[in-house]
């Protein structure tokens, strides 16, 4: 495969590949049920098979597919366990592999894009990916004064092919429905839809890694590479060592989860504040833990513009709300439009709905785990609640689309770390507006 493959018809061919391969399995598994086998071990290999096509027609196509699988997989803490064990290695291997590109392909975008001489930059150049993901794979090497970088490519052909696959995919987004109960998958694909632009033009993304790195110079809890050379679709930045959080995920030591969870955590509230951005593509390929115990964070295309910080008015309501002043926080939900105009609500309800949202800043440390979050989904979408159709009442404010994707993104990841956080500590310190009381206060 020389580079992601541009034609329509051909990526809409693979796309409708999926529900048509969910078909085809289900006849399968039936022939299985009548030749005699248990149910149980058909159920398992048909999801198995499922995850298998999954990984294989996103990660062949690169591009909007293989960035919404990424935008996905860090949703799986909330499936029921039992339809989250085929799935789970197989979508998280999105976070940060694809099929590379081969060498001369490299080649020819970086004569593109550095120069026909674009060997003389660098004292080493390894045709080798050391990742590959959505829209580009990154090749290590050494710059011309021996420090070691990361190359980031685009892949060629990535604009149309996002495009493309976004309408595609919005085709299909009633099966995907299945893959993560409880999400909307229409706000995600039109968000998506919105940046993409903005991922394309490693122009911007390296203007803002930069920013990045400067306003965390020196921090003793991040870590950011400087930016050394870019283009419009190569950026040359340094290299970050580190343990991939994925491999935290998979196997790291309980004392590596807590630390891990609690430097990601910091990172997602402290970026507004220090450099006015804020880190919008939470999954675990864009961090890594350090041997010094801080956090390296890269990929900087995916980000929310906030000069001013986070909101105070996010802290401002989630004081009142922590405080148990129902009325409060049916007040601040309206002036900051998350409940419209005359749109009735009860505020004893809403609290109650919210209640699993504010649980964690009860105590001093919070462990994020699957088991929570699954609690989490069942209770925000039981019929049977009578909190039920509050959800269905709430407004998502423009401003504030990307914020709650990427909070509830990173929540999902905390999840799959299963690490516990000082999260009390970390809000009151990090979020503007939040003035949370003592632990000894009784709830009013």
């Amino acid at each position: 495969m020389s580079d992601i493959p541009r034609n329509a018809v051909t990526r809409a061919a693979k796309l409708a590949a999926l529900p048509m391969g969910i078909a085809g399995r289900a006849a399968w598994g039936l022939g299985k049920r009548v030749g005699g086998k248990p149910a149980e071990i058909v159920a398992a290999e048909m999801q198995a098979r499922t995850a298998e096509q999954l990984f294989s027609v996103l990660g062949q196509l690169k591009g909007g597919a293989m960035k919404f699988g990424q935008a996905m997989s860090i949703f799986e803490s909330a499936f029921p366990e039992e339809l989250a064990a085929p799935y789970r290695s197989v979508l998280t291997k999105l976070q940060d592999s694809a099929p590379p590109l081969p060498a001369a392909t490299v080649h020819s975008v970086l004569a593109a894009e550095l120069g026909p001489r674009w060997r003389r930059g660098f004292a080493e150049f390894d045709d080798t990916p050391v990742a590959a993901a959505s829209i580009g794979q990154v090749h290590r090497g050494v710059w011309r004064d021996g420090r070691d970088v990361a190359v980031k490519i685009q892949y060629p052909g990535a604009g149309p092919a996002l495009l493309s696959d976004i309408a595609q995919i919005s085709r299909v987004a009633r099966m995907a429905t299945m893959w993560v109960p409880g999400i909307e998958i229409k706000p995600i694909l039109d968000e998506l839809r919105s940046r993409m632009a903005e991922e394309l033009d490693y122009n911007l993304e390296a203007k803002s890694q930069e920013k990045f790195a400067k306003g965390f110079d020196d921090d003793p809890h991040f870590a950011i590479p400087h930016v050394i050379k870019f283009s419009e679709h190569v950026i040359v930045s340094e290299w970050l060592d580190g343990t991939p959080l994925s491999r935290v995920i998979a196997d790291g030591t309980p004392e590596e989860r807590d630390a891990a969870a609690g430097r990601y955590m910091e990172f997602l509230l402290v970026g507004p504040g220090r450099v006015g951005l804020l880190h919008a593509d939470p999954h675990p390929g864009n961090f890594r833990m350090l041997q010094d115990g801080r956090l390296g964070v890269i990929d900087f295309g995916a980000v929310n513009r906030l000069p001013k910080g986070l909101p105070p008015e996010m802290g401002q309501f989630l004081t009142v709300a922590i405080r148990g002043d129902a009325e409060g926080t049916l007040a601040g939900l309206r002036e900051t439009g998350f409940v419209r105009p005359g749109m009735d609500v009860d505020a004893e309800r809403l609290l109650e709905y919210l209640e699993p949202f504010i649980d964690p800043l009860r105590t001093d440390t919070f462990r994020f785990s699957r088991p929570w979050l699954r609690d989490v989904f069942a209770h925000i979408n039981d019929p049977r609640r009578p909190n039920y159709t509050v959800g269905m009442r709430l407004n998502l404010p423009p401003e504030y689309l990307l914020i709650h994707r990427v909070w509830l993104g990173g929540i999902g990841v905390l999840c799959q770390i299963n690490g516990e956080v000082r999260g009390r500590e970390i809000v009151a310190a990090h979020m503007p507006g939040a003035v949370l009381p003592p632990l000894a206060d009784p709830v009013s």
